[in-house]
């Protein structure tokens, strides 16, 4: 990607045959004179798309019934979204383009994914009250990551305001996964009892309002994965993926459960030693 440092008052003039215009981007260099970027950053991009294809493969696996590949895929999207932006933080190539994408990218993979899937498979059997539910979920993701692009350089990164979108998704797509990978390979949620297919409702409500609340919630981007750490940590990342494996669909489902109510915890045990506190002053 080549840079330059142009008159700002100079108009851009077209110089590219093609219908699709190169795609120019201004930052400003270290003293303070803007320089126009021509291109995009391949790399970091690539795995985005990725991320991209991963959410609409899901709605595909959604609308045809495979929901099992549907709730699995809402993984795969989640380690690709991972790697985008270490990928392009380790190669010094981020750039605003790839984070308006990669924005993007997310509403389709963690809001539009999770909400049509839990939809197909169980809040249908709800009508228009299921169909609620998943626009609520889609429409929290899209507000989430909305708030998340205008906080970005106000809030500590240390934690997310609100749960993360790939987190919520996880709640969602790992009931249906959960449920799919019972010993009985091929139930639908239309197939549970209506007090289940109800608690399923209440999830994916509660999944999509934790994202717009103001619950905080470890981010973990203060972990050093470059620096040295002790041998045993390695036999505990060994020992956390055999776990892991043993059973995929449960595990995941509860490690994203526990994170997401991990924020609600944590702010009643803020309160109560704030009140405690209050009532020792007194």
């Amino acid at each position: 990607m080549s840079e330059q440092v142009e008159d700002p008052k100079k108009p851009v003039e077209p110089e590219s045959l093609l219908p699709i215009d190169e795609h120019v981007e201004e930052s400003q260099d270290a003293e303070g004179r803007k320089v126009r970027h021509r291109g995009v950053y391949l790399l970091p991009n690539l795995f985005t798309t990725a991320n991209l294809f991963a959410g609409f493969f899901s709605i595909v696996m959604a609308i045809n019934g495979n929901f099992y590949v549907a709730a699995a895929t809402v993984f795969v999207a989640m380690v690709l979204d991972s790697l985008d932006g270490r990928v392009a933080r380790l190669t010094n190539t981020q750039s605003a383009f790839g984070a308006e994408y990669d924005s993007l990218s997310d509403m389709v993979a963690f809001g539009l994914a999770p909400a049509l899937l839990a939809y197909q498979w169980a809040l249908s059997e709800l009508g228009n009250v299921g169909l609620t539910v998943a626009f609520i979920y889609a429409a929290c993701a899209a507000l989430r990551l909305a708030r998340f692009n205008t906080q970005i350089g106000k809030v500590d990164k240390k934690w997310f305001i609100g749960l993360a979108s790939p987190a919520a998704a996880g709640v969602v797509a790992g009931c249906v996964w959960a449920v799919w990978a019972l010993d009985e390979p091929g139930i639908k949620g239309t197939d549970l009892p209506l007090a289940i297919v109800m608690l399923f409702a209440l999830v994916v409500a509660a999944a999509g309002l934790l994202m717009v609340s103001n619950v905080k919630y470890y981010s973990f981007k203060d972990l050093d994965l470059k620096g040295r750490v002790p041998f045993v940590a390695i036999l505990v990342v060994v020992l956390v993926f055999a776990v892991v494996f043993s059973d995929p669909p449960r595990i995941l489902l509860l490690i994203f459960l526990a994170y997401a109510v991990s924020g609600p915890v944590q702010l009643l045990m803020r309160r109560r030693r704030k009140q405690e506190g209050t009532a020792e002053e007194k």
